[in-house]
Formats: C-alpha cells, sequence, structure tokens
C-alpha cells in the first residue's frame, strides 16, 4: 500500500512538471513557430504565422516565375513559365498545422511533439495544381516554336543536268498528348530542380531520294505562247510569274496551285500595273497578263496528261491561245488553276522566257505506251459577233472619242482524243468554255460649258452612230457659230440627223 501511494505521489510530480514546463514554453512561444519546422525547404522556425505566409509566399512566386524547360528534340528546347501553366499552390491550410505543431492536444502530445522536432525536423509538404487547358493553349500559341516544318529532297536544272539537293527532317507536336504528358510530370515529378519535360513529337521524313529524282529526265510535256505584242509592264508581268513557277518540284498526289505559287500580286513581290479582265473590261491591276503563265501551264499540264482539279476561262477570248486552251486566275473572285501530280514519280516544272516567248516544259518518268498519242482539238459551238456601243463620258470634254477594243463571243468545247497505234480509242470532254461577246466601246466626252453643246452631243450619242457623234463634234467645234447653231438645232429638233452627211460645210 506504502508503495502504490509513493508510486502516484511521484507521478503527479512527473505531471506537474511537464505541466509546468509546457506552460513555461507556451508562454514563450505562442506566438511563433517551433524550431525544425519546414514547408518543403522553406525554415519557419521562430515566424510567427504572418511572417510564414509572406516567406511562403515569396518562395511560391519565385517557383511560379522559375522556368519549366520543354524538350522537343534533342537540339531544341522551349522554356515557359509555371505561371503561364495555370500553376498554384493548393495545400496552403498546411502553415496552420505548422504554427500549431507543439501547442495542441493534451500536455503528453504536446511535449511529444517538441521532443520529435529536437531528434528531426518536421518537413511538410507543397501541393501544386496546373491548368490542362492553359497548358493545351500555351502549347498551341507557341506551336511554331516547336513545328520544324519538313524540307523535302529538291532538284534544280542546270542547263542539261539536274542538281539534287537533300532535305531535312521536319517535327510536328501533338497537342493534346503533349499536353497530358506535361500535366502529368508537373504532378508527379517536377520540382525546382528538376524542371525538362519531353513533348511529344513526331518525326516527320523528308520526301524524295537522289536515286528517286535522279530518274526525272523525261519530258511529259511542254507549250509555248508569245507575247511579243505586250508592253513592257505586261511583259514584266509574264516574266516574274515565270520565275515564280519554275523550279517547282510535285510529288506523287500532292496538288500544286499556281495561285499560291506566285502570290502575292505586290510591287514588293515583282508585279507592274498592266491591262487585266474585270466584269468586261480591261483595267489595269497589279500582274495584269499572268494568266498567260497559267494557261501555258495549263497546256503543258493538259500534254503531261496530270489530273487538272480547278480550271476556270476567261470572261472574254485571250489572244494567246484557242478558245477553251486558256486557264484565268483571279484573285478578286477567287478563281486557281491546280493539278495533282497522278504519276508514280515526282514531276519537276522549268518555265523559261526568251525573246517574248513562255515556254514551260515539265519533266518526270513517262510510263506511257510509246504507240499511245494524246492530241486535244477544240470544238467552237457558237460564234458571237460583237457590234458597236457608243457611250458618253461626263468626265471628258467635248471632242473626246476614246475606243475599246471589241471581243467576239465564243462557246466552245476542248476534247481529249487518244489514239493508239493510229486508231483513236477515246475522246474525252475536258472543259466547256464560255467567253462574253463585249462591243466595240467609244466613248464620247460630253464635258461644255455650254449646257446646249453638251445637250447636242448627248442627243448625237443616243443615235448609237459614231459617224453622226464625230460629224456633231466637227460642227460644234466649227469657227463659225452658224454652224454651231445649226448643229445644235438639229440635234435638239431630231436627235438623229442625217448620220452619212457631214454637218460640216
Amino acid at each position: 500500500m506504502k508503495k502504490r501511494l509513493t508510486y502516484l505521489l511521484l507521478t503527479v510530480s512527473f505531471l506537474f512538471i511537464l505541466n509546468h514546463q509546457a506552460l513555461t514554453a507556451h508562454a514563450a512561444n505562442d506566438q511563433t513557430i517551433l524550431d525544425g519546422v519546414f514547408v518543403r525547404d522553406v525554415e519557419l522556425s521562430g515566424l510567427t504565422i504572418d511572417e510564414a505566409k509572406e516567406v511562403t509566399a515569396a518562395y511560391v512566386e519565385e517557383l511560379a516565375n522559375h522556368p519549366i524547360v520543354l524538350r522537343v528534340n534533342e537540339e531544341t528546347t522551349v522554356e515557359v513559365l509555371p505561371s503561364a501553366l495555370g500553376f498554384s499552390w493548393s495545400n496552403q491550410e498546411i502553415l496552420e498545422e505548422a504554427a500549431s505543431l507543439g501547442k495542441s492536444g493534451n500536455i503528453i502530445a504536446r511535449y511529444k511533439a517538441k521532443k520529435d522536432l529536437e531528434r528531426e525536423n518536421k518537413v511538410y509538404e507543397m501541393e501544386f495544381t496546373w491548368d490542362e487547358s492553359l497548358i493545351l493553349q500555351t502549347l498551341e500559341l507557341d506551336a511554331d516554336l516547336y513545328n520544324v516544318e519538313v524540307v523535302n529532297t529538291s532538284m534544280v536544272k542546270n542547263g542539261d543536268d539536274f542538281t539534287i539537293i537533300p532535305g531535312s527532317k521536319g517535327y510536328e507536336i501533338d497537342l493534346q498528348a503533349s499536353a497530358k504528358a506535361v500535366l502529368e510530370a508537373l504532378n508527379t515529378t517536377w520540382t525546382k530542380e528538376f524542371q525538362e519535360i519531353p513533348l511529344v513529337i513526331a518525326s516527320i521524313e523528308p520526301k524524295g531520294t537522289e536515286e528517286e529524282l535522279l530518274k526525272v529526265r523525261d519530258i511529259l510535256g511542254s507549250f509555248t505562247t508569245s507575247y511579243t505584242s505586250s508592253n513592257g509592264a505586261r511583259s514584266g508581268n509574264v516574266e516574274n510569274g515565270c520565275a515564280l513557277v519554275d523550279g517547282a518540284l510535285i510529288y506523287p498526289g500532292e496538288t500544286f496551285s499556281i495561285y499560291d505559287a506566285i502570290k502575292p500580286f505586290t510591287e514588293d513581290n515583282g508585279y507592274l500595273l498592266a491591262g487585266s479582265y474585270l466584269n468586261g473590261k480591261v483595267v489595269d491591276s497589279l500582274g495584269g497578263g499572268i494568266c498567260q503563265v497559267s494557261t501555258t501551264l495549263y497546256n503543258a499540264v493538259l500534254k503531261a496528261e496530270l489530273e487538272v482539279t480547278e480550271r476556270h476561262n476567261h470572261s472574254m477570248m485571250v489572244a494567246y491561245v484557242k478558245p477553251a486552251f486558256d486557264a484565268a486566275i483571279a484573285e478578286s473572285s477567287g478563281k486557281d488553276f491546280k493539278f495533282v501530280n497522278n504519276t508514280n514519280y515526282p514531276i519537276y516544272i522549268e518555265g523559261i522566257t526568251s525573246s517574248k516567248k513562255l515556254y514551260f516544259t515539265i519533266y518526270g518518268v513517262d510510263e506511257r505506251s510509246e504507240s499511245r498519242k494524246v492530241t486535244y482539238v477544240n470544238e467552237v459551238m457558237e460564234t458571237i459577233t460583237p457590234g458597236e456601243a457608243v457611250v458618253a463620258d461626263p468626265a471628258q470634254g467635248i471632242g473626246s472619242i476614246t475606243t475599246e477594243a471589241a471581243h467576239t463571243g465564243y462557246k466552245a468545247k476542248l476534247w481529249k482524243v487518244v489514239t493508239v497505234n493510229g486508231v483513236e480509242e477515246s475522246r474525252t470532254l475536258v472543259n466547256s468554255s464560255n467567253y462574253k461577246m463585249t462591243p466595240k466601246y467609244y466613248l464620247v466626252g460630253t464635258a461644255s460649258a455650254d449646257p446646249n453643246a453638251t445637250a447636242a452631243i448627248n442627243e448625237a450619242i443616243a443615235t448609237g452612230n459614231i459617224i453622226h457623234v464625230r460629224n456633231v463634234i466637227a460642227a460644234l467645234s466649227s469657227p463659225d457659230p452658224n454652224i454651231a447653231a445649226q448643229a445644235i438645232n438639229e440635234a435638239n429638233q431630231t436627235g438623229t440627223g442625217n448620220p452619212e452627211v457631214p454637218l460640216t460645210p
């Protein structure tokens, strides 16, 4: 009995001492975090809860501005900031836990927590969240940094020989797969020290080999047009367009767009102001005459028997080929000339201008039988003869007459005729083309300070007879006022007069 009483007294004394020590420590450290407490590698020893929030916020901000390295390939990396990927600290409640460590629970629990800190630091781990949509958005915005365009093996014709130019591998990012890979790495392995994350990148091998291109020697089709009647500006446009197409290499299955090859129609791209068709009129525009380039190439493509996927006829007939043999392009109306390389080998386009003649030659591997011949025949279904039109031009003075040439209208078809050993095997419709008829226009000036003279010339224009108009102009220009008055009087009375009889003496 005496032993049990002694043991009880000792226990009470021990608890009293513990309680006294705890109360003393609590009084000293009630406002600060105990020594040996860390959040990640940030020490919080002796800090108040507000001070702990400040130092951890600064640490997180440092992390948010420390670049993450995205590995594109062996040679290329790209840096992005965690803040751009929706980085945030999600378990900030650990600061409250750190601040209450050793200060909550019963006496024994508090005592034990302090003793544990004396033996080993207490480290709280930070947890971070990321925004997958922002990761994807960042990758999409920077796609040009990750993607490397493949350069196919190419060739250049030098005289009668070709030089082969090796290609280079391309790279293309898989955006969805890369976003998931980045998110997984950030959630599992990312630290301030480890920040390189490989992206999901597909490598693209260049098309073509030297062995394959060395076979491209056969002439599949060629065609020539002349631009000897063209002025300097139009000639310049034809030559510039030809140079932009020259050297094009098209692999099997690829589509060639002549518009893509020769755009934009700007001075910086070598174009000049010259005449072109617009709404049945001839107007000056940058690149005027460029359709001769597409037309010449169209005929070479037909002879090469490549697959034409888009072709448009002109609104009015052109002079350098027969009806249905033309191919118009127009930026304003979206007209283009496109074809597909439907052969088993690459094709090479050579464009040359010399002595105001335009030449296109298409090289490839000719697998067609020598006994098989292809010709193209146009069939004119209808010819529409143009008339004349006399039109008032209020911007010009009386006496001015400007002439715009007439264009004959046509309806035509183009046929592909195939013969084998001289015997016709097939006749296939290639295209149907309609060309507007436009009359010969006489633009007659009507501006005058004398309203009677303006009325007289307008009456003459209304007759539609240019001879009568010229007679009235001559009469109005006469130095004899009686003759001018007579012309005005007759025009006002009849509106026609006698178009075959001059009004001047």
